[in-house]
């Protein structure tokens, strides 16, 4: 019919006053015949169908409760916003189509899975507060055999809450499902999508039910324990004991040429080893305050109890600094997220410390030489090192 309306179109030669009135006539049949056509086309099998047609989610209650969460955000991170669903029937027609059509949720398809969760699933908000991230939620249809529709449910979604004022990844899921319907079977499209929908909720649900209490992720607070070591078990080294001082016999290494009469090496490091029980992270962390015996020397003319009390208060001004130190690592100045590398920033600050007052001491008592200058230190070393016992 087009064909024909076009070709008598082009072929009119009436004078100009009649083929102007022609010309409205056949260019009105040729609007009424295409829309005949579309119509038609709308009707038949193997066109294709513009629609805005859309599918109800059901929502059910979820068959678990969570115990450690609860579903305090949803948010749609869908490449595709299109719609949910490119089908081959659109709801309501058992039409057949040559291309799937774009169908989605009543609502709106991130409005209807975002209330069909929080509908579904109880929402304790006791619990820990949980943020859903919707990566792809999309069905797709094919043609199968023997007339039928094949089917697959896309479901990607990622997991997180936030600690310490940041998100915290927890776990993703990708999965889905696949079905194989006729034409009228169009209810099993909504329910494939709700199934796989409350499979994404239930494996986090697993995960959280098993990751609670031993998962460094999910810990609620967080508990640090230092520990002395003062074992003097290796030959080369002294550890800080207050009941075993340095002696002479401590500075092996040879002596170097010049000014000074004697020289020591002390330092302090830490050992660090976590684990989660009962949703706490307890970190426990060895100190080690030692002096080096092959890299402290003495001359033999100085080996005086003078000159080695002034060695023996820069190994007790390391150990002091190592009693600050653990007094800036508490569990209200760690996050949960963090807490290795603020404890790692807190050391070199300490040893940083460690080293001016070290230049500090020298430098006032002249190196040991000023002896009213070095018993002020005397003093204040020692008052210092008590206040840290009474503390503990």
């Amino acid at each position: 019919m087009i064909h024909i309306l076009f070709s008598l179109s082009g072929i009119c030669s009436r004078p100009y006053h009649r083929w102007k009135r022609v010309r409205i006539i056949m260019a009105y049949s040729l609007w009424i015949s295409m829309g005949m056509v579309m119509l038609l086309g709308q009707s038949a099998i193997g066109q294709t169908v513009a629609t805005a047609a859309s599918f109800r989610l059901q929502a059910e209650p979820m068959p678990f409760t969570p115990k450690e969460y609860y579903l305090a955000s949803i948010v749609d991170e869908r490449k595709d916003r299109k719609a949910i669903a490119y089908l081959l029937t659109v709801p309501g027609s058992t039409q057949l189509l040559a291309t799937p059509q774009p169908v989605d949720l009543e609502g709106g398809g991130f409005a209807a899975v975002r209330q069909f969760i929080h509908k579904s699933l109880p929402q304790n908000k006791k619990l820990r507060p949980i943020t859903a991230r919707l990566k792809e939620c999309l069905v797709t249809e094919s043609p199968a055999d023997q007339g039928r529709i094949a089917g697959k449910v896309a479901i990607h979604m990622s997991f997180e809450w936030e600690q310490d004022g940041e998100m915290v990844e927890l776990i993703a899921y990708k999965g889905g499902a696949q079905y194989n319907r006729s034409v009228r079977q169009q209810a099993a499209i909504e329910r494939v999508l709700r199934q796989s929908l409350v499979s994404a909720i239930r494996y986090f649900d697993t995960w959280m039910n098993q990751e609670a209490d031993g998962n460094e992720k999910l810990a609620k607070a967080i508990k640090v324990t230092f520990t002395d070591f003062t074992e003097n078990v290796e030959d080369d080294t002294v550890f800080y004991s207050p009941n075993r001082p340095l002696i002479w016999d401590d500075f092996r290494d040879t002596p170097r040429v010049g000014k000074y009469a004697a020289s020591v090496f002390p330092s302090f490091s830490y050992q660090g080893q976590s684990n989660v029980r009962d949703g706490v992270i307890h970190v426990n962390l060895t100190m080690k305050v030692y002096m080096l015996k092959n890299a402290s020397w003495v001359r033999d003319n100085a080996r005086d109890a003078y000159g080695l009390n002034h060695e023996q208060r820069h190994f007790d001004i390391v150990k002091l600094v190592a009693e600050r130190f653990k007094q800036k690592i508490k569990p209200d100045s760690l996050t949960l997220e963090d807490y290795n590398s603020i404890i790692q920033y807190q050391y070199l600050e300490s040893f940083r410390e460690m080293n001016r007052l070290q230049e500090q001491y020298d430098g006032e008592t002249s190196h040991g030489l000023n002896h009213a200058a070095q018993e002020k230190w005397n003093q204040w070393i020692d008052a210092e090192l008590r206040s840290f016992v009474a503390k503990e």
